[in-house]
């Protein structure tokens, strides 16, 4: 297979992620400082619940704004960053949102009841009865709870699909906070430049998540028109997936990235799946190699050639623009050993590729991988055993790799044996910024 690969650059003295993460906390503090500026500009209420609830208020709606820029899969992020970050980033910030948006409910709330004569539940109802956009709010608030509360007991155990279509609703509950903010927010109309500042963030965000999930991806799909050219199985239980279409050197994939694959089947076109891609964009075609672990996944083996695809992506940090070194260490877990391989292809430097199976049988594309290495002048090594003892211990692994520590660590696999490499890496005292990992799960 011919690859197109990227020039050689040498590692940058700035970490893509630190510029990345330094150019999102400058944005957040810029519009903190400015959310501050026009809060104060619209006066402050006689009563200081009023005040820091409303307060509350517009630091929930700059979290809720924030929350739609880190879900907005926008390229420059996602490979800055990568999606399993962000997603991170994502269900924390919704803790946040959660519990300033409660405060503000209850702050504003109690504030009112005490220069009435209601007490705080019947002082919500008139408030809800009598005020424009309350009721908005209120609904917007229960939303918001029942997401957050559903996320964080069933997020690990729901489908892709059944987590997303979920979260679906929280867009429901930003229409109805923003129309909120409108109708009862006085800060909002304070000013015809607060008015200006909080129709551009809102607008920014919203525009964002429609970019980077609606535009780029339909956009690119009518571009490529993707389709299966083959279907070859690699073992019984590892099957490779073969995707051509059009203009695909014009696709900014890189190895060690993913797609959310959809094949446009009667059974299947409902079904995001992530997969790596387990060889470097050549061009002309892009592989994926799955390990059956379900009745989707099985049903890949039946694809039939022609069969449309719909891929959202590329995705993921987990590339060669993030080495900090000239030399690198590869560590694939079972079939995590595809964007692996990927990255083998596009490498340059000296690598030692490290494959940990149970079995010599559990070695997907070994053979390929042999071959791979063998043209590209790197070091090989299949460790094979039950996870007990841990090959891969720290005395292990530096006898493996002796100058581990000057090296750049790739490392893909299943989560425990990720955790225990991790753990080595960091007692062999190999620095962080060398340490470059993705874990898939999109529901955080």
């Amino acid at each position: 297979m011919t690859t197109v690969h990227a020039p050689p650059a040498p590692p940058t003295a700035i970490r893509p992620r630190v510029v990345a993460r330094t150019a999102l906390c400058a944005l957040l503090a810029a519009n903190v400082a400015a959310v501050a500026y026009f809060f104060a500009q619209a006066g402050f209420a006689s009563n200081a619940l009023i005040v820091l609830g409303r307060l509350a208020g517009l630091y929930g709606a700059l979290l809720m704004a924030l929350q739609l820029l880190l879900v907005a899969r926008l390229p420059w992020l996602d490979r800055r960053i990568g999606m399993d970050r962000l997603t991170s980033w994502h269900r924390w910030t919704g803790f946040g949102i959660l519990w300033t948006l409660l405060t503000h409910a209850v702050l504003i709330t109690f504030g009112y009841a005490e220069s009435s004569t209601l007490d705080p539940v019947n002082q919500l109802v008139d408030l809800a009865e009598t005020t424009e956009g309350v009721l908005r709010a209120i609904t917007a608030l229960a939303i918001l709870v029942t997401v957050g509360a559903v996320s964080a007991r069933y997020a690990r155990r729901l489908s892709y699909e059944t987590w997303h279509f979920v979260h679906l609703y929280t867009y429901v509950a930003v229409v109805l906070a923003f129309t909120h903010q409108v109708a009862a927010g006085t800060t909002f109309t304070s000013s015809p430049a607060a008015t200006a500042y909080w129709y551009t963030l809102w607008g920014a965000s919203l525009g964002s998540v429609a970019l980077g999930r609606v535009v780029l991806p339909v956009r690119r799909n009518l571009r490529h028109r993707l389709r299966v050219s083959a279907v070859v199985p690699e073992s019984d239980h590892v099957v490779s997936v073969y995707v051509t279409g059009r203009h695909l050197d014009r696709l900014p994939a890189r190895a060690g990235q993913f797609f959310l694959w959809r094949f446009l089947t009667r059974d299947r076109w409902w079904q995001a799946n992530p997969f790596s891609l387990s060889a470097a964009p050549d061009g002309r075609t892009l592989r994926l190699t799955v390990k059956t672990a379900g009745e989707g996944t099985a049903a890949l083996r039946h694809l039939k050639p022609g069969t449309r695809v719909f891929a959202e992506g590329p995705y993921g940090a987990f590339t060669a623009l993030h080495r900090t070194r000239p030399d690198a260490l590869l560590i694939a877990g079972g079939v995590g050993v595809t964007p692996i391989r990927a990255l083998l292809e596009e490498l340059h430097g000296h690598a030692v590729v490290v494959h940990r199976v149970a079995t010599d049988r559990d070695a997907v594309l070994y053979d390929e991988l042999r071959e791979l290495a063998r043209a590209k002048g790197a070091e090989l090594h299949l460790v094979t055993g039950p996870a007990a003892p841990d090959r891969l211990a720290p005395d292990e692994l530096a006898r493996l790799v002796p100058d581990v520590r000057d090296r750049d660590v790739f490392l893909c696999g299943p989560p425990p044996m990720m955790n225990a490499v991790l753990g080595s890496l960091r007692e062999l005292g190999v620095p962080k910024p060398q340490i470059h990992f993705e874990r898939f799960s999109l529901a955080g």
